[in-house]
């Protein structure tokens, strides 16, 4: 199955289809991630875009339905060097490309990847058209051109859950893994810690929410419920929650000016809040600040991030192409956090309100665990607030 990959400056790769018979058109970007292809696809930040894998070889563990962090892959496209034609994992269920065309997604195998990444990085995001479909290379070119782009785009609203849930109410979903200790005779393939009691009421904005972010918030004691990006402040706070939870998401944060202004009644209310990714840009635009659009972006399980109050560096794991300028904040708003390779703001916390929010990923999934700690943090902050 042929593919063409082309942008919208002109530049066309072709290559091996593998996945759905389908065109995708949408914002092409990389991520430098090694492993975790899987929870890639299934970011609903990644909604309108096409994703390219620096990683040379993708595939081979294949895809189970464990490490999903939503319920479909939300990527447009999927570029990689190749695709693994063997797949060996003891709890894989079905070959990547396999997986792909059950949802029509296509993707492209056999293109020069490291040029494509070096063109985004230089040039910075660019809108391209994925097909496995037979476009010529000047149609693909004048699709590309004609997407929209991102910018004011208000993607959140396309990934939301409809109706308000529960998560996890019979704890069947959350646990975490553990090790078999010395001489225990058990499979390691059902080895889960006991879960501490659901003490703390917490609703959750979903943006685009993950779903390790929700049994990690189990995983601390929060009792979880989450609402859709419109819900309104007095909704939330009919519901009494002991804090609230703002989730990452896809699109432009100045699209989802509703939920700013929910936000900003949360805090004048005093409401002790949390904010990852697209929900800490969306609580610095409540707080007063602005955002803007980086040339290439955030994607990847190694972007290394500084917390200037304990002095120490986080490698972290991050998906976004917006961030917040720190210029714009409030002198009661203080960047606690920076990036160490463009000292972009990475973290805000309120010097007289218990809200705080970090621009990258804590829940790990893919990624390091060096920030699992907010948990606990945000925690102890609804405890002594």
């Amino acid at each position: 199955m042929r593919a063409i990959l082309a942008l919208e400056d002109g530049s066309v790769w072709e290559g091996e289809g593998f996945g759905a018979p389908a065109t995708a058109v949408g914002e092409v970007c990389f991520n430098t991630s090694m492993t975790g292809y899987q929870e890639i696809l299934t970011d609903p930040s990644y909604h309108g875009q096409i994703v390219t894998m620096t990683c040379p070889h993708i595939g081979n563990y294949g895809v189970n339905p464990v490490d999903v962090e939503s319920w479909r892959p939300h990527v447009a496209g999927f570029v990689v060097r190749e695709v693994s034609p063997v797949v060996s994992n003891w709890r894989a269920e079905e070959a990547l490309p396999d997986y792909l065309a059950r949802y029509g997604i296509p993707g492209i195998q056999g293109i020069d990847t490291r040029s494509l990444t070096r063109k985004l990085r230089v040039h910075g995001v660019l809108n391209g058209v994925l097909s496995t479909e037979g476009l010529s290379r000047g149609e693909a070119v004048e699709r590309a051109r004609a997407f929209p782009g991102l910018v004011g785009a208000d993607y959140a609203q396309e990934v939301t859950h409809r109706e308000a849930f529960r998560w996890d109410e019979k704890d069947a979903l959350s646990p975490d893994f553990r090790l078999a200790a010395a001489r225990e005779e058990a499979d390691p393939r059902t080895l889960r810690r006991p879960l501490p009691p659901a003490d703390i009421p917490l609703v959750a904005y979903d943006f685009g929410i993950k779903y390790n972010i929700l049994r990690r918030l189990r995983q601390h004691g929060f009792r979880v419920e989450v609402v859709p990006a419109r819900t309104p402040a007095a909704e939330v706070l009919k519901r009494r929650p002991a804090g609230v939870f703002l989730s990452n998401g896809p699109g432009d944060p100045a699209a989802v000016d509703y939920a700013a202004r929910a936000v900003a009644e949360l805090v004048a209310h005093g409401m002790p809040l949390f904010g990852i990714c697209l929900g800490h840009q969306i609580l610095s635009l409540a707080l007063g600040a602005r955002t803007f659009k980086l040339k290439f972006g955030h994607r990847g399980a190694n972007q290394p991030v500084k917390d200037l109050e304990r002095g120490v560096v986080e490698i972290t794991a991050q998906n976004h192409g917006f961030a917040v300028d720190a210029e714009t904040l409030p002198a009661d708003v203080e960047v606690n956090r920076v990036n160490l390779n463009d000292q972009t703001v990475e973290g805000v916390r309120h010097r007289r309100r218990p809200v705080f929010s970090v621009q990258y990923h804590p829940e790990a999934s893919p990624g390091p665990h060096d920030s699992t700690p907010l948990f606990a943090a945000f925690r102890q902050l609804i405890e002594t607030a």
